[in-house]
C-alpha cells in the first residue's frame, strides 16, 4: 500500500523534477517535442544501468567512484573487439566480463582484505584511466564495422533496443532488491554488517557480488552507449561517478547505506540528466550543470540527516529492509 511516509524521501525528488520541468514549459515549451524527451532518454540509458549498481553498491555501505575509468575501459574493448570483426554478441559477452572482472577486483579488494572502497575505488579510477591513455596514448578507436554503430539496425530500432534492455535491467533489479532473499541481504549488510553476520549473511560475499554487479552494469552501459557513435573516445566517462552517486543520492538512498530504493533512483537519474538540456533550452550556460548538480547533492545530504534524525535510530527486518523504530 503506497504510503506518503514511507516514500517522503523519493517525492522530495520527485517534487523537485516537477518544478524543474514546470519551470521549463514556462520558459521554453519547445523542450517537451517528442524528439528532445527521446534524446534525453536515450542519452541517459548508460547513467540509469550504472546508478543501478550503484545503488546495490551505496546499499551495501560502499562507494565505487571508479566506474568512470571502467566505462573508459569497457568503451575502448568494445571498439577494438568490433573491429576485429569479432560477432556482435560475442564482443558484448566479452566487454561484460571485462567490466565484471573489474568490479570483481573491486569486490575482492574491498570485501576479502576489507580496504576501505572509498580508497580502493579512487586508486583504481586512476589506475584504470591513466593504463588506458597510456594504452591508446589517448587516441580515439575508429574505423568501426558497418554493424557495430545501432547494432546493425536502424536508429530507431537501436534505441529502441538500449532502452528495452535499460527498462527491463531495472525492473529486475528493482523486483530482486525487494523480493528476493540476495537483495535484502544488501540492505541488512549496509544497514548493519555485524547484526547480518548474527543472522547467518557473509558480508564480505556480499560485498563482493555487489562490486561484480557494478562491474557488469558498466560493461553493459559502454557497449549500449557505445553503439550509438561511429567512433570510441579515449575519455568516454569522466565524471560519470560523480552522476551516477547524485543521482541514487538525490533518489533518497541513505549514503551511510542500508536505506533505499531504485525507483528514488531513477527520479534522481531523470531530474540530473534533464539540468543539462534544461539550462540549454532556457539560455543558461550549460557549465552551470556540474555546479547545480553539486549543490543539489549537498541538500540531499542534508536532507537525508535532518530526517534521520527525526525518525531517530530504527533497526533492519530482514523481511522487508529498515522497517520499526526504537
Amino acid at each position: 500500500m503506497f504510503s506518503i511516509e514511507k516514500y517522503k524521501r523519493e517525492i522530495s525528488a520527485a517534487v523537485a523534477f516537477a518544478v524543474l520541468l514546470i519551470g521549463v514549459s514556462m520558459v521554453a515549451p519547445s523542450f517537451f517535442e517528442l524528439n528532445n524527451l527521446r534524446d534525453l532518454v536515450i542519452n541517459n540509458a548508460s547513467t540509469m544501468l550504472i546508478a543501478i549498481g550503484m545503488t546495490t553498491v551505496i546499499l551495501s555501505g560502499q562507494i565505487d567512484i571508479s566506474v568512470g575509468s571502467q566505462f573508459a575501459v569497457c568503451s575502448i574493448a568494445a571498439g577494438m573487439l568490433a573491429k576485429t570483426g569479432m560477432p556482435i554478441a560475442v564482443m558484448f559477452c566479452c566487454v561484460l566480463i571485462v567490466g565484471a572482472a573489474m568490479g570483481a577486483l573491486n569486490g575482492a579488494l574491498i570485501g576479502t582484505f576489507r580496504l576501505p572502497s572509498i580508497v580502493v575505488t579512487l586508486a583504481m579510477l586512476v589506475i584504470w584511466r591513466d593504463a588506458l591513455r597510456w594504452i591508446t596514448e589517448g587516441a580515439w578507436v575508429q574505423d568501426l564495422p558497418a554493424n557495430f554503430q545501432w547494432f546493425g539496425f536502424s536508429q530507431g530500432t537501436g534505441e529502441s533496443i538500449i532502452f528495452g534492455i535499460t527498462a527491463g535491467l531495472f525492473i529486475v533489479a528493482a523486483w530482486t532488491l525487494r523480493n528476493i532473499s540476495a537483495g535484502r541481504e544488501v540492505y541488512a549488510v549496509g544497514s548493519e554488517p555485524e547484526a547480518a553476520r548474527l543472522a547467518g549473511i557473509n558480508p564480505q560475499r556480499v560485498v563482493f557480488l555487489v562490486f561484480v554487479v557494478m562491474g557488469t552494469l558498466v560493461g553493459i552501459a559502454a557497449v549500449l552507449n557505445t553503439i550509438r557513435f561511429s567512433a570510441v573516445p579515449g575519455n568516454a566517462g569522466v565524471g560519470l561517478e560523480l552522476k551516477a552517486i547524485a543521482a541514487v543520492v538525490v533518489g533518497g538512498t541513505a549514503i551511510t547505506g542500508g536505506r533505499g530504493r531504485l525507483v528514488g533512483t531513477l527520479i534522481g537519474v531523470a531530474l540530473l540528466g534533464t539540468i543539462g538540456t534544461a539550462l540549454t533550452f532556457i539560455g543558461i550556460n550549460p557549465f552551470w550543470e556540474k555546479a547545480i548538480q553539486g549543490a543539489i547533492i549537498l541538500a540531499a545530504l542534508a536532507s537525508d540527516v535532518v530526517l534521520g534524525r527525526l525518525e531517530g535510530n530504527g533497526h533492519f527486518d530482514l523481511a522487508g529492509g529498515r522497517a520499526a523504530q526504537n
